[in-house]
């Protein structure tokens, strides 16, 4: 029967099995929160509009626009670390669209302990989800530890990061100078949106700049997972340092994945342990969502029948020989639809005739 599945579903299908085999276990969530939850996190959202309605208390609930604030949000201290898989659906309005869709997410997220290990895991999850989608892939790792260190803790960084997000050399130096940015940090900051490539010899790109110490760490943390990467098959990972997100709510690595024929990433992730710790919950954590929506324009047209037998019988048909012929076609391991003579509205690869008297097929 799986071979009448859509294509999403097959990928849906394939990466909850994958996920499962590394020991994240299946996790559901409500469809809706109160609005209050997404409206103290907006800036985690990336966008101010949420489908919202008044339950039938008169609190104000949401859709759900994103899964993994729900994840934390209902995460029990007695259930970390938690390691969990999900296939849902967000409720929110997609980049450049217009209106609110649905939005079909497959994900794991790995709450509460976050070493060196989990990483790697959580990264090679990301590269072979990729990999399950399409052959002709790329996943791009960076760290917000480095931008960070550069930075120090100045605040109001949110026009240095769009700048950096869109390796905008002009708008960085814009937002450099309306920050009163000394040169020096200005050409670090530009050094880091240019540098890219094949994961170990970009960050050797890296170590011949005078990066503060502060970059130490994040950089250290790095070559320790492109080593563990080694282990899993990392060929098609690269290091881009454009690739930033909120500092309120992320931390150290972040990633987002491509394949070919999707102009928007397909898959994006990363630490948020500040997350963690506004939503009141100790530790660390680490996940990523794959967005099937986003593969709607790469994924080749739907070819297959609907079913794989049309059955069908005559109006004076006995209803039992009906059955009987019906359940000897699925015991065969086929998919049928069953119809009266008259008009067909469903594909099938082969048509049956049961006539009148027949026992079977």
């Amino acid at each position: 029967m799986n071979g009448n599945l859509r294509e999403d579903e097959r990928i849906s299908i394939a990466l909850r099995a994958l996920y499962q085999t590394y020991g994240y276990r299946p996790y559901r969530v409500n469809r809706f929160e109160e609005y209050e939850l997404y409206l103290r996190n907006k800036k985690f959202l990336g966008s101010e509009r949420i489908l919202s309605f008044s339950d039938t208390d008169g609190k104000l609930m949401a859709l759900r626009p994103d899964i993994t604030l729900s994840i934390v949000k209902n995460a029990r201290e007695e259930e970390l670390p938690l390691r969990v898989c999900y296939a849902e659906t967000a409720y929110r309005v997609p980049h450049g669209a217009h209106g609110f869709r649905e939005i079909m997410q497959v994900g794991v997220e790995c709450i509460g302990q976050v070493d060196l290990y989990a990483m790697g895991e959580v990264l090679m999850l990301a590269a072979r989800s990729l990999e399950t989608i399409s052959p002709n892939y790329v996943l791009d790792v960076s760290d917000m530890g480095l931008i960070a260190g550069v930075l120090g803790k100045r605040e109001g960084h949110e026009a240095i990061l769009a700048a950096i997000s869109q390796k905008n050399l002009h708008g960085l130096r814009e937002a450099c100078a309306a920050q009163g940015i000394d040169a020096r940090t200005q050409a670090l900051l530009e050094a880091l949106t240019e540098a890219g490539g094949p994961l170990e010899p970009a960050l050797e790109q890296l170590d011949r700049l005078d990066l503060p110490e502060a970059c130490r760490a994040p950089l250290a943390r790095l070559r320790a997972l492109a080593k563990v990467m080694r282990q899993t098959g990392g060929e098609r990972i690269r290091l881009d340092l454009s690739v930033v997100n909120d500092m309120n709510y992320y931390n150290g690595l972040i990633f987002s994945g491509f394949i070919e024929g999707v102009p928007t990433s397909v898959l994006t992730g990363g630490r948020y342990d500040p997350l963690l710790m506004r939503m009141g919950h100790s530790g660390e954590a680490i996940g990523f969502a794959v967005d099937l929506s986003a593969l709607e324009q790469s994924l080749p047209p739907q070819k297959r029948p609907d079913v794989d037998v049309l059955l069908i019988y005559g109006k004076d048909a006995d209803a039992a020989q009906v059955a009987r012929a019906a359940e000897a076609i699925i015991a065969g391991g086929e998919s049928v639809r069953v119809q009266r003579e008259g008009r067909v509205t469903c594909t099938y690869k082969r048509r049956v005739a049961l006539g009148e008297g027949e026992a079977g097929v």
